[in-house]
């Protein structure tokens, strides 16, 4: 996800931070607006990011469950 969204910095002519600022709005879904991309690569770019982005918070939120299930599990006194 980092490095789509450094190459869509340099295509776009962004500094290494805003490329970084870019792909965490764009990869939590937030889209503030205030970088957006103009060319077409860095759209498809962009649309890659956030599909990964709502993948990855799946995939934590689903490994968090698991975690607190388990801990749950092995302590069932503690209610």
């Amino acid at each position: 996800m980092v490095g789509a969204g450094v190459v869509a910095g340099r295509i776009e002519g962004w500094s290494v931070g805003e490329s970084l600022y870019f792909t965490f709005v764009t990869g939590l879904t937030i889209g503030y607006g205030d970088f957006s991309p103009t060319h077409f690569l860095t759209r498809l770019l962009a649309v890659l990011i956030g599909f990964s982005g709502i993948v990855l918070t799946g995939l934590v939120a689903a490994v968090s469950v698991q975690s607190l299930r388990a801990t749950e599990a092995e302590d069932p006194d503690k209610k």
